[in-house]
This record gives C-alpha cells, sequence and structure tokens, in this order.
C-alpha cells in the first residue's frame, strides 16, 4: 500500500528567498526572475506534504495547466474525492498538483525537467485528451496569499491550446467537465470560482498576449522541453 496524500514528499522553495525577487500577489505575467530561481534545483526542498501545507515558509510548487479551444476553456468542480479538502465543491479552470519526490528518476533530471514530468503525469491521471495539442505555453505565475490555501503554494500557469474539445474527465474529483466562455464564468451569474481561476481568467487578456507571442521568452528559450506539446491522444 502506498504512502497517504499527507505523507507524500512535494517540491516547495523558501518563500522568502522566492519574493526576495519581487514580491507579487495575483497574476505575474512572464516573471522569468522567479522561474529561475525555481526551476535551479539547488533552491528547492522536497517536504513532507502534512508539513508543507500548514507551514506559509515554504511555497509548494504546482503546475496549473489551462486547457483552451477556440474561445473557451475547460471548466469543472472540485469534487468530494480532492486531495485539497479546502477547494471542495468550488469550480476550477486549473488541471495539475504538485510535483513528488518520485516525479525524479535516473530518467529525468531535477528542476524544470522533473517539473514538466510531473505537469505531464498530473495530466494523464485528470483528464484524457484526444486533439492534437496546437499550442503549449508557460505564461506566467499566480500568488494569493489572501486565503490558507494560497499561502503555502505557487502556481506555474500555462496555457495549452487544443484543435478540439476532445477532453474527458478521469478522476471523480474531476467533475462536471464542461467547456466554458470566459466571459460566463466570470459573469456575476457564474459558477463559484477558486481564487487562483478568479486571478488567472481576469488576466486572461494579458495571458493571451504571451500565449501568442511569435518569440519566446526568455525562461522559455532557457527550457527546450517548454515547446515539446503533449501526445495527440492519452
Amino acid at each position: 500500500m502506498g504512502k497517504a496524500k499527507t505523507d507524500e514528499l512535494v517540491m516547495a522553495v523558501p518563500t522568502e528567498s522566492l519574493f526576495a525577487r519581487g514580491y507579487f500577489q495575483g497574476v505575474q505575467c512572464g516573471g522569468e526572475a522567479w522561474l529561475d530561481f525555481i526551476f535551479a534545483p539547488q533552491n528547492s526542498r522536497f517536504l513532507p506534504r502534512s508539513q508543507a501545507e500548514t507551514n506559509p515558509a515554504w511555497k509548494q510548487i504546482i503546475p496549473y495547466v489551462i486547457l483552451a479551444c477556440d474561445d473557451q476553456v475547460f471548466c469543472y468542480r472540485r469534487g468530494k474525492q480532492s486531495t485539497e479538502t479546502r477547494l471542495v465543491a468550488l469550480h476550477s479552470v486549473g488541471l495539475g498538483g504538485h510535483i513528488r519526490h518520485d516525479d525524479e528518476n535516473i530518467f529525468v533530471t531535477p528542476g524544470w525537467d522533473a517539473y514538466q514530468a510531473a505537469l505531464e503525469r498530473e495530466l494523464a491521471e485528470e483528464v484524457s485528451i484526444a486533439s492534437p495539442v496546437v499550442d503549449d505555453r508557460l505564461v506566467g505565475l499566480i500568488n494569493d496569499d489572501s486565503t490558507p490555501v494560497g499561502q503555502v503554494h505557487l502556481g506555474i500557469i500555462h496555457i495549452r491550446r487544443l484543435a478540439s474539445p476532445d477532453v474527458r474527465p478521469r478522476e471523480s474529483q474531476i467533475a462536471g467537465g464542461h467547456w466554458a466562455s470566459i466571459e460566463s464564468l466570470l459573469a456575476e451569474s457564474g459558477p463559484a470560482l477558486e481564487t487562483w481561476s478568479q486571478l488567472a481568467l481576469a488576466a486572461w487578456p494579458r495571458l493571451l498576449v504571451i500565449c501568442s507571442s511569435a518569440e519566446r521568452t526568455p525562461a522559455e528559450a532557457a527550457r527546450p522541453s517548454q515547446r515539446k506539446t503533449a501526445p495527440t491522444a492519452r
């Protein structure tokens, strides 16, 4: 029997050192200075998740992948089986999860490559994507110190554009998956969104500028694997 989720080792970086590069609340588009710090292997540590979840001195690093197709994004409700109980029943546009210690192995080097392996593992566990990937860009970071869950996590925002909306949830914690426009999600009559999704969607026009840029950001140029798209089917 494997370890409980609260006992697994997850990647985190020291909060004080991270924000020595400048503090931000909300969405930081681009974010090369912070990304360079996060992906330098000597700056991160794997901590027991049970400790990291209550220690704001460390920020757990979370890939936050937004699937987009035409002018809509994939949205779902966090089900009762969600490992983050503080977000249960809230709607989200972000897929992804913690970077575990076992995402590093003899075939994957620490830092960016381990992060990318964790991103693809989490995405494959949560959803089945049967559409070709048109584009896949790392577009920024998200920090929210206004909530207890936000105080111990830092999100790295990716926009993965699909040719068609062929996405199917694989886990019960991805409930009610559907496609929706940004406007409908942010409308007063829209669903109750988790804070990260509210912040990411409010910054959507700025994130799209980076996503649609023909030039790679300095962070992407330093990490060639960022340009690699996912398999066309899972």
